[in-house]
């Protein structure tokens, strides 16, 4: 070996002495909640079907929360949770939400059913969501259809279609009209946007006996429209007060929220009458909320009126707000709440549904009122409705506007009929066709007010003429009776009018209370 390959010799076995020893650490086994999940990557059928079945009540968390699950343990576990969640008395065996579901869908599938499983159908879907319907108008064949009034009015062809009606859907609103039409007829009926989309052959221009402008619905906007179609989107409520009993519409008592409702009619024309509906609430009736500094009570009404052949005339929903400031609050209480809508009528029987619901509370109300609109012939004397009236004042020569506006006065019902002693009764009236002397060229009647207790007569007055300037056609009669002397207890107001010209007479009465 040459001396420089011993030196390699060396240097390379002085290297090996000094490189370190490399130890392999030893493997320690992952903590159980690390452990890689056994990941299924297709979905069992049985999956795939609930999450289909369950799509109309599922929410945006939820379908967020399931698209995140991997394994089918964890799906069993979201099911298992999903239905716990609903359960309305999770002590029983039973869930009652679960059942009524699936009664749902099972209905669905049987009833609506086209081309596809009912469930998937625009009215399958609605039905599972928020249950049967209040009211179903169906025209499985199309044809001819009269159109109601808020449509325009006049005869039309139409598409089959259907008619649902719910009075109220929680989180969505009071007084749901939904339409679903059928343009293909294979059965699929698909939920409409507005009310023109079941007409195949335009109206042939005959608007009918009513004012459109008197039932336009707020949800005819486009935006209501909208805002509508995206509420029905949404999840239901998880109300299971509802949800359990099947049906959409709480279970309202009647006297949670008690009012009065009453319905004056007035002659417009010789086919047109004036129809004034007055609602009114005890105050100590809502539930008052601090907004702004104020307190606020505010009540949504929502009425529907139907022709005894059960065709919907029109609708309308509003809100009545009484504020309070907090001093006034305890005073504002023992007051009353008046609510006053008009609309025209043919004469004829209706029915109208009136459903007041607190906003605040929740509490609901609810009155079916079947009533006739009367007819005044032109060659016959005849009377209003008597009004007893909370206030009644002139406008004079003020432009007359607002729901409790009748000709030239301001006329607020009072629909109980009570009033405290000491406190005016109102009467108004209105007489139509009284003949006219010639020699005057007044009207040729007397009009006698006859106040009543116990059928015996306590004073009788006779109206003076000289202020009255409506002629023969429309007399408007106003009086005021004052209770300061009268007991408490009920009387009887007679109206005892006389035309002296065609010898008719009429005798309309009314009652009311007078209370300490």
């Amino acid at each position: 070996m040459t001396p420089f390959n011993a030196r390699r010799s060396a240097a390379l076995i002085l290297a090996l002495i000094l490189v370190p020893t490399i130890v392999q650490p030893q493997k320690t086994q992952p903590a159980p909640d690390e452990k890689p999940r056994k990941i299924t990557t297709e979905l069992k059928r049985a999956y795939v079907d609930w999450i289909k079945d369950v799509d109309p009540i599922l929410t945006e968390e939820d379908r967020q929360a399931w698209n995140k699950l991997k394994t089918n343990n964890e799906r069993e576990q979201f099911i298992q949770l999903f239905w716990r969640q609903r359960d309305p008395d999770p002590d029983t065996v039973e869930n009652e939400y679960k059942e009524e579901f699936y009664e749902r869908v099972a209905y669905a599938n049987e009833h609506f059913s086209s081309g596809k499983a009912g469930r998937l159908t625009d009215r399958g879907r609605i039905y599972i969501k928020f249950g049967k319907p209040d009211d179903v108008e169906s025209h499985p064949s199309g044809g001819t259809y009269d159109r109601p009034a808020n449509e325009g009015g006049g005869a039309t062809t139409t598409y089959p279609f259907e008619k649902w009606f719910y009075r109220y859907i929680p989180n969505v609103g009071s007084g749901i009209d939904l339409e679903f039409v059928d343009p293909t007829g294979s059965g699929e009926y698909r939920l409409a946007r507005n009310p023109d989309e079941k007409v195949a052959i335009l109206p042939n221009g005959s608007t009918g006996g009513f004012g459109r402008e008197n039932y336009i619905s707020v949800q005819k906007s486009p935006f209501d429209v909208q805002q509508l179609q995206a509420d029905l989107e949404r999840a239901p409520s998880i109300d299971r007060n509802w949800i359990e009993t099947g049906t959409t519409t709480p279970i309202a008592d009647d006297s949670a929220i008690a009012f009065d409702a009453k319905l004056n009619f007035f002659r417009q024309s010789d086919n047109s009458v004036l129809t004034a509906l007055t609602l009114q609430t005890d105050n100590s009736e809502l539930v008052f909320e601090n907004v702004g500094g104020l307190q606020t009570a505010r009540l949504n009404i929502f009425g529907r009126i139907t022709s005894v052949a059960d065709i919907r005339i029109g609708k309308f929903e509003d809100v009545v707000v009484t504020h309070a400031t907090p001093e006034e609050l305890s005073t504002a209480r023992t007051r009353k709440s008046a609510y006053g809508k008009a609309f025209l009528l043919q004469p004829g029987r209706y029915r109208i549904d009136l459903f007041v619901r607190d906003t605040v509370s929740g509490n609901m109300g609810v009155q079916h009122i079947g009533f006739e609109v009367p007819s005044f012939p032109a060659n016959r004397l005849a009377a209003s409705s008597i009004v007893l009236a909370a206030k009644l004042e002139s406008l004079k020569d003020t432009v007359a506007a607002g729901p409790f506006a009748i000709g030239p006065y301001k006329v607020v019902p009072n629909v109980s009929g009570n009033y405290a002693r000491g406190q005016n009764v109102g009467i108004y009236l209105q007489v139509y066709n009284a003949a006219i002397d010639q020699t005057t060229l007044r009207p040729a009647v007397d009009v006698e007010y006859v106040l009543l207790k116990d059928s015996k007569e306590l004073t009788r007055r006779r109206e003076d003429w000289r202020d009255i300037n409506d002629t023969g056609q429309r007399l408007t009669l106003t009086e005021f009776i004052d209770t300061k002397s009268l007991s408490p207890g009920e009387y009887e107001i007679q109206v005892k009018i006389t035309d002296h010209i065609t010898g008719q007479t009429l005798t309309p009465s009314t009652k009311f209370t007078v209370v300490d």
